[in-house]
């Protein structure tokens, strides 16, 4: 009998979990290649005219073929979920889902590539080789600092959007959370302090965003304490991020950073302590999305009077880069663009609000799969990149 997983789960959710990802969750479909005239339409000599066009006109491939609508999703499995270095083949679960999330809520097909090789310039090159073959590149699940590196040199060698879904899908979905939970608590978005917990991938892709987005007093922590430009442990990443954070300055760690802030935003791992927490104004915003376990529990946040979101789907106020990638990359596709810009998640944001309206305690963000976020943020997505040519 395989052994338990997880004790605090009952065995019986526990096998139904795992029999669900048995064989995995993917598969492909085609159409009818046996109908009564598929013979003449599928043969040596039907198929050599459209391999023809092709040849004549490669941008034809996109029509005649999947690969107009096909995302690779790629990770090196170095951070899978909240749960650290697994590699390659633990993560696939995690890209299988991501792909049928993509299929379910955009119609886009997508399809899983783990690559054993974590070196730049090979997946560079391989994926790079492999660029006939899609209309997309979602990294997922690849680790700071490496993903800002690895991003920027696929989208300056591939004629295709690229992102990386941890950083840019998350900000995106916190920033309209934020934005909302502001509304709802009477706060002025622009002049909330906002306390960043984890200064990964997802952490300062957030706070660039916010940034972008108005935000002035922002502030970043990682293990080491508050990131600023006096720390000597800074990779490069976190170093350029320090210069544009922290304007008051402040120094100390997570009970420092929280000292005063309205709202806090958990991008890493761990528990944050109850007296920390206590140092924040009242009626808090938190937005715990540690997976999978939050850094504050519910009950926690409860307790302080918070307007409180997690990474969870089984729980209200889900805030999942979910709500943000079927949309981007479908309206990145939609409009033929090359790249997703930051205009482009701006627009983002802006739909997913519009989507949420009216915004409550417990909807801060609209489900992930609900068909009318979905549409806003494609045809938001779409219409600011037909603006940037």
């Amino acid at each position: 009998m395989r052994t338990q997983v997880n004790p605090s789960l009952p065995r019986s959710l526990e096998q139904r979990v795992f029999d669900m990802y048995r064989r995995g969750l993917l598969g492909t479909t085609a159409k009818d290649v046996f109908g009564d005239d598929a013979p003449s339409l599928t043969s040596t000599t039907a198929t050599a005219m459209v391999s023809r066009a092709i040849a004549a006109d490669p941008g034809l491939a996109a029509r005649y073929t999947w690969t107009g609508r096909l995302v690779a999703v790629v990770s090196d499995g170095s951070a899978v979920l909240g749960l650290g270095d697994l590699g390659p083949r633990a993560v696939l679960p995690v890209l299988e889902t991501k792909c049928a999330f993509i299929r379910r809520i955009s119609g886009l097909d997508a399809i899983p590539l783990v690559l054993a090789d974590r070196g730049v310039e090979t997946v560079v090159q391989t994926l790079s080789s492999l660029a006939p073959s899609f209309a997309a590149v979602s990294l997922e699940d690849v680790a700071a600092p490496g993903c800002f590196e690895l991003e920027r040199r696929l989208a300056e060698s591939l004629d295709c959007p690229v992102m990386h879904n941890d950083q840019h899908g998350t900000a995106v979905a916190v920033a309209a959370a934020l934005r909302n939970a502001a509304a709802l608590t009477g706060r002025h978005f622009a002049e909330m302090r906002i306390a960043v917990v984890g200064a990964g991938a997802a952490g300062i892709a957030t706070a660039r965003l916010l940034l972008a987005c108005g935000v002035r007093e922002l502030v970043l922590v990682d293990r080491g304490g508050i990131l600023s430009a006096e720390r000597a442990d800074l990779n490069d990443a976190k170093r350029a991020i320090s210069t544009s954070t922290n304007p008051c300055g402040l120094v100390g760690g997570l009970p420092e950073a929280l000292d005063g802030a309205d709202a806090l935003v958990g991008l890493s791992a761990g528990t944050i302590e109850p007296a920390a927490l206590a140092r924040m104004r009242r009626h808090p915003i938190i937005l715990a999305l540690a997976n999978p376990v939050p850094e504050v529990d519910s009950e926690a946040a409860r307790s302080l009077g918070a307007l409180y979101g997690s990474g969870l789907a089984t729980a209200p106020n889900c805030v999942s880069n979910l709500l943000a990638v079927p949309g981007i990359f479908h309206g990145a596709l939609q409009a033929r663009a090359s790249r997703i810009t930051q205009a482009m998640l701006l627009a983002a944001v802006d739909a997913l609000v519009r989507a949420s309206a009216p915004a409550r305690p417990d909807r801060l963000v609209p489900h992930f799969a609900d068909p009318e976020a979905f549409g806003r943020v494609s045809g938001a997505v779409a219409a600011a990149a037909r603006t940037e040519r």
